[in-house]
C-alpha cells in the first residue's frame, strides 16, 4: 500500500510497437471502464508507452479511450477511472501495424526496465509485459532469449528463471524453456528438475494460496521410457529428481506419460505440471484455454505476468486482436500482488 492506504497500480509495458499490444491495452481498459469494472475485473493499469501513438491507434480502429499522460504511476491511478494513464516513453521512429522497426528497440526495453525499477520501488503493485518481437530486439543489440531471461538478468537472479503458464485449470511449468528440443534433452538434468519444483512449490505457497503444492513430473520420452526400452532419462534423471523433491516434503509425483497428464481427470490430480520442454508444456495449455492463458515468471523478488501470446502482426492494426489474454494478466498479476502484500 501506498502512504495514502491506496494500493499501487499495475505497470504495463508497450511491448513490440508494431504489434497488438497497443490495441489489447486499449479494449482492457475499455472493459474496465465498462460494467465489469464495478466487480473489479481488471484492476488499474498504467501503460509505459508513447502517448501520441496511443491516440492515433486508438482513432484508427474507433476505440473511445481518452489517452492522458501522467507524471507518476500514483497520478496514474487516480485518473485510472476516467482515461487511460500513460507514463510517456518515446518512440523514435513512426510505427508501422504489422512492420517492426529496430530503431523502436531501445524504447521497448526502455520501457521493461521502467516497469520493474518502479515495482522495484513499490510505485507499482506488478509488472506486466505486452509481447515483444524478439527479432527486432535483436537488430537492435537485445541479447537475451526472451522476457523471462531478461527479467531475471534485472532482478539479478543467480539461478536460471523459471517460467509458468497458468489457465483456468491448469499450470505448467517447462525445465527447458527456448531452445530447440535437440539442444533441450541434454539440459533435462536432475539439478534442472529439483530447481524448478523447489521454484514452483514455493511460488504456488506464496503467490497462489496452496498450503500444500502438488507437483506431477511429466515423462521426457514415449510411455515414460518404456521401462528404458525408448530411453533412460527416466530412470537415471527424472524418477532420482522426483525422489529428491519428495525428500525435500514437496509433494510430487512422476515421470508421468505426458500423453495422459494433461486430461480432465489427470489435472484434478496436481497443482502444477513440471514438462520437460517448451512445448510439451504450451501445447495442452494452448489447448485447453487459448485465450485466456497467462504468462507468470517463477523467482523474482517481484511479480511479473504477461499474457501467452506473441505480437500477432499478422493482425496489428485491423481491430482483431482480443484482450482476453492481457485481461487474465492483469487480474493474475493484481491477485498475486495482494497475496504478498498480505
Amino acid at each position: 500500500m501506498t502512504e495514502s492506504g491506496v494500493r499501487p497500480p499495475l505497470a504495463l509495458t508497450m511491448g513490440e510497437p508494431a504489434g497488438i499490444g497497443g490495441e489489447i491495452a486499449l479494449k482492457a481498459w475499455l472493459t474496465a471502464r465498462g460494467a465489469a469494472r464495478a466487480d473489479g475485473a481488471v484492476p488499474p493499469f498504467v501503460l509505459l508507452d508513447d502517448p501520441a501513438r496511443l491516440e492515433s491507434l486508438a482513432a484508427r480502429l474507433g476505440l473511445p479511450v481518452p489517452v492522458k499522460a501522467v507524471g507518476s504511476m500514483a497520478e496514474g491511478a487516480a485518473l485510472f477511472g476516467a482515461a487511460l494513464p500513460v507514463l510517456p516513453q518515446p518512440l523514435a521512429a513512426p510505427v508501422t501495424p504489422g512492420r517492426p522497426d529496430p530503431a523502436n528497440g531501445a524504447a521497448v526495453i526502455a520501457s521493461i526496465d521502467r516497469a520493474v525499477a518502479l515495482v522495484r520501488r513499490g510505485e507499482a503493485s506488478a509488472v506486466v509485459t505486452n509481447p515483444i518481437q524478439k527479432s527486432a530486439l535483436y537488430a537492435a543489440g537485445f541479447r537475451h532469449p526472451g522476457h523471462t531471461e531478461y527479467l531475471a538478468h534485472l532482478a539479478g537472479l543467480s539461478e536460471e528463471p523459471v517460467m509458468m503458464l497458468a489457465a483456468q485449470d491448469l499450470r505448467v511449468v517447462p525445465v527447458t524453456i527456448h531452445v530447440s528440443v535437440r539442444d533441450a534433452v541434454p539440459l533435462v538434468t536432475r539439478e534442472a528438475i529439483l530447481h524448478a519444483g523447489r521454484v514452483t512449490a514455493a511460488a504456488l505457497a506464496r503467490d497462489f494460496g496452496i498450503a500444500r503444492p502438488r507437483l506431477a513430473v511429466a515423462a521426457l520420452n514415449p510411455h515414460a521410457g518404456e521401462g528404458g526400452a525408448m530411453g533412460r532419462e527416466e530412470i537415471d534423471v527424472i524418477a532420482p529428481a522426483v525422489a529428491d523433491l519428495r525428500a525435500e516434503g514437496i509433494e510430487a509425483v512422476g515421470p508421468k506419460p505426458a500423453d495422459t497428464l494433461f486430461h480432465a481427470a489427470a489435472r484434478r490430480g496436481y497443482d502444477a505440471a513440471l514438462c520437460m520442454y517448451h512445448d510439451q508444456a504450451l501445447i495442452p495449455l494452448k489447448t485447453i484455454d487459448f485465450d485466456t492463458g497467462v504468462n507468470i515468471t517463477l523467482g523474482l523478488p517481484f511479480v511479473r505476468t504477461s499474457p501467452d501470446h506473441g505480437t500477432a502482426l499478422d493482425i496489428a492494426g485491423t481491430g482483431r486482436a482480443g484482450a482476453s489474454s492481457l485481461i487474465a494478466a492483469l487480474t493474475t498479476a493484481e491477485a498475486m500482488a495482494a497475496r504478498r502484500r498480505a
